[in-house]
């Protein structure tokens, strides 16, 4: 049966973005029956986590201790780029004022779990890929909300304590859990990994879908922008981030893991944030960060891989 599923969730996964730009386009169209949703994009979130977790075991955070200079700049770039890259936008673009907190919070999130996907497709450094996005799920309740305020403060009143516990309900609870449960049924978690991924489907389709049909009656008339912001705001962030990471001195191998871990948000957080504490249009940058690093992260992949492969055959001649 598991064995039947995993097939299945293979396929599915297969066609992973096709589903997610399905699901916005048929929430946009027709938002009544989607607008439900909403109501659980917080358990979505906490799902997602969760399986994340399921994934991760003590050893994943070994390298802070085996390679800490690589983590400490994987950490430091995270915080360092996106959120302000997301200020300089929303300042040069003149995005209206609810749109440009929106932005700001997905810039203050951490990164999300397909950054680890992202640098194993790029033969990137996986295993540093998954620490560094451990790490910043980790410490993110104690950071993303005072980055946030500091950022956003003069917008709107930010409510830092409330976003914080948020944080620690959505993301660190459900990860530690996954990591106990990991830790003391692991035979069961071994079973029950081939169609964990499926979890992070319906999620990341409930969440996207769910953020367009909330705001399908206004989206027309700031999409254009949003858009363009989004975009933007997700490509220079994989490639400063790459940069960032060369001029730091890592080798490609290592800087392709921090590219993914800067230029992919956890755009489901910030949409749960942003509904629970913003103004319904403010998530609609989270909404469509989770369609566009869904198609942008697989074709950056695909060039970071190409590259490594053409000089795998270079060395061979």
């Amino acid at each position: 049966m598991l064995e039947k599923m995993g097939k299945f969730v293979k396929f599915m996964m297969k066609y992973f973005t096709l589903w997610i730009v399905l699901g916005a386009v048929a929430a946009y169209v027709y938002p009544e029956p989607f607008k439900p949703l909403s109501a659980y994009v917080s358990y979505c979130i906490m799902a997602v986590m969760l399986s994340m977790g399921l994934s991760t075991s003590v050893n994943d955070f070994k390298l802070v201790l085996t390679r800490p200079k690589d983590v400490f700049w994987g950490i430091v770039l995270r915080y360092m780029i996106m959120p302000f890259v997301a200020l300089a936008l929303t300042k040069i673009l003149g995005l209206p004022e609810v749109l440009a907190v929106g932005m700001i919070l997905v810039g203050c999130c951490p990164s999300g779990v397909a950054s680890n996907v992202m640098t194993y497709l790029a033969k990137g450094d996986t295993a540093l890929s998954v620490t560094v996005s451990s790490v910043n799920t980790v410490i993110a309740p104690f950071v993303t909300p005072f980055i946030f305020a500091f950022l956003a403060g003069a917008m709107i009143e930010v409510n830092t304590q409330a976003i914080l516990l948020d944080i620690l309900k959505i993301v660190l609870i459900p990860v530690a859990l996954g990591i106990l449960i990991r830790k003391y049924a692991s035979d069961f978690v071994d079973k029950i990994q081939p169609i964990v991924p499926i979890v992070s489907l319906i999620a990341i389709f409930v969440t996207t879908s769910s953020g367009f049909s909330l705001s399908a009656s206004s989206f027309a008339d700031v999409a254009w922008i949003a858009f363009v912001a989004v975009v933007l705001h997700n490509l220079i962030g994989l490639f400063t981030g790459f940069l960032a990471a060369r001029a730091v001195r890592m080798p490609e191998f290592k800087a392709k893991a921090i590219s993914f871990e800067i230029g992919m948000e956890n755009g489901g957080l910030a949409m749960a944030l942003a509904i629970a504490h913003l103004a319904p249009l403010a998530f609609i940058p989270a909404a469509i960060f989770n369609l566009v690093h869904n198609i942008t992260g697989p074709m950056v992949a695909s060039f970071f891989r190409a590259r490594a492969e053409k000089a795998e055959q270079a060395k061979i001649k």
